[in-house]
């Protein structure tokens, strides 16, 4: 597993304004649900199209669990849950959804397993060197 990243110059808003310089992630791509069937087909007893299907009704249940306030617990995966950003109010009788819900998001806590991971470290690579 390898990441790559660039060099990017950012101004300290909170700090005398100077620029700084931050490591910061590039994506080396998108991987679609129609890739990831035909991996997992290959390395099970499953067709990829069966396995489509899956991930599709994954899909699915994730959203409807979520909506009923559920956290879901997919295991190695991680969990998911519903969360939102909300204006803060003096009094609370005055709070109401409607008017102070801003956004919704969803929650994501990876598995231990990937924390343990994550935390080992991964191998980087600078954006436009051959080598990792």
């Amino acid at each position: 597993m390898a990441v790559r990243y660039r060099v990017t110059k950012r101004s300290n808003s909170i700090q005398n304004k100077k620029e700084q310089y931050i490591l910061q992630s590039v994506a080396t791509g998108t991987v679609d649900i129609e890739t990831i069937s035909k991996a997992i087909g290959n390395e099970c007893s499953l067709h990829a199209v069966d396995v489509k299907a899956v991930l599709v009704a994954l899909g699915i249940k994730l959203e409807y669990y979520l909506e009923q306030g559920n956290i879901v617990d997919l295991g190695d995966v991680g969990k998911f849950k519903i969360g939102f950003k909300c204006k803060a109010e003096e009094d609370a009788k005055v709070l109401t959804p409607k008017r102070n819900i801003k956004k919704y998001h969803v929650n994501y806590q990876p598995s231990v397993k990937l924390k343990r991971k994550l935390k080992a470290g991964i191998t980087t690579y600078k954006e436009g060197s051959s080598s990792i």
